[in-house]
């Protein structure tokens, strides 16, 4: 994926910005897009394999809901020693699912990869040991996430683990104020225009809801987890373990 085109999608003005979707413009440049937007993106993927090293269990499922290209689903292959586990990847977007199964088939590891395209909140969880939810939730509706989050963890099986990765707000203004900015400094020092985060993030604005690690929080203890540990932070993202 080291030859994936370079974001310039919101390069030139725009009469009118439309809400932002996972198309085919999109997907062909979505790499270099979340790698140069998310700090601490790389890293997240990379750690996600030791959750699948430690937490997958002979003859179980890990699912990867909201796919897009396939990175996580990736990084979860080529940890996982367990037998007879196999891997379920989900997205609702056609082109990201076609990305996905290339790069899935371009990879040497052994573990099955099942790509799917279907709406993550229809896809059946069962006999799940790891679920991978890596900046997905906050494209779900705010009144839809509790019953969602339910479903996830009636299908883990006891001892799984829900991994969430998320950007994040800030009840204190000021940290708010910190926090954002900080993350705009890392888009400018990847190579971001003015223009080009401001005409984004107006096309995510009514798309990409954020919450609170506190919101976060609570809801994962309230469907039931017993433990919820945040395992990486950078400025206003962060990724969250909930144990079943």
């Amino acid at each position: 994926m080291s030859d994936t085109p370079r974001d310039k999608l919101f390069s030139q003005p725009r009469d009118m910005i439309v809400d932002f979707v996972f198309d085919e413009q999109v997907v062909r440049v979505f790499s270099d897009m979340i790698r140069r937007s998310v700090p601490g993106y790389e890293s997240i993927i990379t750690l996600l394999g030791l959750f699948a090293q430690e937490y997958a269990r002979p003859h179980t499922q890990l699912y990867d809901l909201g796919c897009s290209t396939g990175a996580a689903t990736l990084a979860l292959r080529r940890r996982l020693s367990q037998p007879g586990c196999r891997i379920i990847a989900v997205d609702n977007s056609a082109p990201m699912v076609e990305a996905c199964q290339i790069n899935i088939n371009a990879d040497k590891s052994s573990a099955p990869v099942e790509v799917v395209c279907a709406d993550i909140q229809d896809v059946q969880i069962t006999n799940a040991a790891v679920i991978v939810l890596n900046f997905t939730l906050q494209f779900i509706a705010l009144e839809q996430r509790d019953e969602f989050l339910q479903k996830l963890y009636a299908g883990l099986n006891p001892g799984g683990v829900l991994l969430l990765a998320e950007k994040i707000c800030f009840t204190d203004p000021a940290e708010q104020q910190f926090q954002e900015g900080l993350q705009l400094a890392f888009k400018k020092a990847n190579g971001y225009s003015d223009l080009e985060i401001s005409q984004k993030r107006s096309a995510l604005e009514k798309v990409l809801i954020p919450e609170s690690i506190e919101q976060h929080r609570a809801r994962l203890l309230r469907c039931g987890f017993r433990q919820v540990y945040v395992w990486f932070t950078a400025f206003n993202f962060i990724a969250l373990a909930a144990i079943k």
